[in-house]
Order: structure tokens, then C-alpha cells, then sequence
């Protein structure tokens, strides 16, 4: 199974993109969609859009996971990264995939054991267990691969439940 883990965001969004064989974790592609301040929104969620395509498109993944929002101070910030969140669901409808969600503490929990972990922590643990030379740079990177390897982790539990729903 190919997953897609998405850290969303207006200026960086965060992208891992790994493969589940059994047990075994491997990494396929990870980096960043990065969109220029001072550029009008529209535009900059029009090129999250495209990259999201082009991605998809790309990299085949069977399933998407995408951190949900949270935000507490920053509502303006809040509402410009939803937007781009919208565009990142809607790319990942359109192509056909179905679209799980992770809060923070369950990204925390699964990659690291405890759900206060340090982002450093989280980085850490992706590192190793993908057998990574380097952690992945900037945060976000981290972080969307973490958010894929919490999908990978909690699938067969999502897909028992789904079922279990019908």
C-alpha cells in the first residue's frame, strides 16, 4: 500500500510519501509544495492545487492522510491554511482516493509512543524508522511523513471500523 501524508499549510505543505509491505515501512518520495509570500491567496492555493495533481498523479498513492487543523491563536493563519487544506482534499477527491485524518497527539502517540512528544522527538523517530540518513528538512516534511506512518500504522484498524460501519 501507498500512502500519502500531508502536513498542510499556505506557505509550505509538507509531503511523505511511503509504502507498507507487511510490517516493513519504506520511503518512496518526501519534500515540500512551497508558495511564495506576498503572492494573492487564490494564486498560491491554485499552485497547492497543481502540485497536488501533479503528485497524485505522479506518485499513484492507494490512500491520503492529512494532519487536521489545529490552531488556537492565529485565526487569520488558521483560516488561510484550511483554505489550503480545501484544496488538498479536493485534489485528493478528484483523483478517486480516500482521505483519512490524524490529529497532532495521534501522530505523537504513533510515531514516537507518547502523544506529548517534542517535534524534535517525532523527526527523530521518522528518521530511524524509515532508516533515513538525515532527518527531513524543513518540519513540515517530517512531520507529513509522520502523518503517514501514523496512517499506516492505525489502517487496518480504520478499515476494520469502516467496515464494521456498512
Amino acid at each position: 500500500m501507498r500512502i500519502l501524508g500531508i502536513d498542510p499549510g499556505i506557505a509550505i505543505v509538507g509531503f511523505g510519501i511511503i509504502e507498507k509491505q507487511g510490517s516493513q515501512l519504506r520511503p518512496v518520495q518526501y519534500g515540500s509544495i512551497q508558495t511564495e509570500a506576498g503572492l494573492p491567496v487564490p494564486l498560491r492555493l491554485k499552485q497547492i492545487f497543481e502540485a497536488m495533481q501533479n503528485l497524485l498523479s505522479t506518485y499513484q498513492p492507494d490512500e491520503v492522510s492529512v494532519e487536521k487543523l489545529f490552531f488556537t491563536k492565529n485565526v487569520t493563519n488558521g483560516i488561510t491554511v484550511g483554505q489550503a487544506r480545501g484544496v488538498i482534499l479536493l485534489a485528493a477527491e478528484l483523483a478517486g482516493l480516500p482521505v483519512y485524518e490524524y490529529t497532532p497527539m495521534q501522530v505523537k502517540q504513533a510515531v514516537t509512543g507518547y502523544g506529548g512528544a517534542q517535534k524534535k522527538q517525532i523527526q527523530e523517530m521518522v528518521r530511524i524508522l524509515l532508516k533515513l540518513k538525515e532527518t527531513p528538512k524543513p518540519d513540515d516534511v517530517a512531520d507529513a511523513i509522520g502523518i503517514a506512518i501514523t496512517h499506516a500504522q492505525f489502517s487496518n484498524y480504520v478499515r476494520l471500523s469502516e467496515g464494521a460501519k456498512k
